[in-house]
């Protein structure tokens, strides 16, 4: 009984191990695309004479090269209102910086990179941001009446459209928390925002604490941003969700004008921004 038992193991185990098959998947590799990292943001408070535009170029998504900077360009910002032209200077890294930089509320900015004989263009307006009024902390305002949240106050100005981008950064977090907001139901109101983090061992996330420290950054930007950043925060919190939508492309406001159909990665923002900082007692 006992030898039949060890062929039938042996039988079985033959099938499965025969029927084991490597399969080798191609993975379909896009053109190789600039990336424009241009984010010319004014702290209040500050002049915004330096700012710095980074460029790269997309890579395929298993390559384990990371130096994939871009030099040599030619970097320029043009005021529109004003016709000046700023000059970025390439530092030989894919940073290019600027410390005479001048940003005017309501100006349009004009952005143009010339690389590998093609011209990039891309354009905004500085839009202004309120001031934060106050920062708190509680347990009984957010998704979980037992966990910290912190929660940010603004005055949105009235009788005007307002879009609002805010940054929330836990120190010794990899990544922020980014969240789109509008005025579209809560023009000339107080605006109350606030972030909670849950106990997920999955992805490594603790709830807050005392002696926390958060790093908070409050953006006041252009519609076609804010629709821009929609869209990405909504593919970006639907991944790994089975019943959602396919993730799309999202083109930014950058354009070839030499060759449209090798367009550039990336958006060229100009935002003013107020910044403030918040430890858990």
């Amino acid at each position: 009984m006992k030898t039949y038992i060890n062929i039938i193991i042996f039988l079985f185990t033959l099938i499965f191990v025969s029927c084991e098959d490597v399969i080798d998947v191609k993975v379909s590799e896009g053109k190789e695309r600039l990336v424009i990292e241009a984010s010319l943001d004014w702290e209040k408070g500050t002049s915004g004479n330096e700012q710095t535009i980074k460029l790269s170029k997309s890579s395929p998504y298993f390559d384990n090269n990371t130096n994939n900077n871009v030099t040599g360009a030619s970097v320029t910002v043009t005021d529109n209102d004003t016709s000046t032209t700023y000059i970025f200077n390439d530092e030989n890294d894919g940073t290019y910086t600027i410390s005479n930089f001048i940003p005017v509320i309501d100006h349009s900015y004009t952005l143009e990179v010339i690389y590998d004989g093609e011209t990039y263009t891309g354009k905004e307006t500085m839009m202004s941001v309120t001031d934060i009024n106050r920062i708190t902390q509680s347990v009984e305002g957010g998704f979980d009446d037992e966990l910290l949240e912190v929660n940010v106050y603004y005055s949105d100005p009235a009788d005007e459209d307002n879009f609002y981008l805010m940054r929330y950064m836990e120190e010794g977090d990899l990544f922020p928390v980014l969240e789109d907001m509008s005025d579209e139901f809560v023009n000339g109101n107080e605006i109350h925002d606030f972030w909670e983090k849950e106990d997920d061992e999955d992805i490594n996330e603790k709830p807050f604490e005392a002696g926390d420290n958060i790093a908070i950054s409050l953006y006041g930007i252009s519609q076609r941003y804010y629709n821009y950043m929609r869209l990405l925060i909504e593919q970006y919190d639907s991944g790994g969700d089975p019943f959602s939508s396919n993730a799309a492309q999202i083109k930014g406001n950058c354009i070839n004008t030499t060759n449209e159909a090798h367009y550039p990665f990336g958006y060229f923002r100009v935002t003013q921004v107020v910044k403030a900082t918040y430890t858990f007692q």
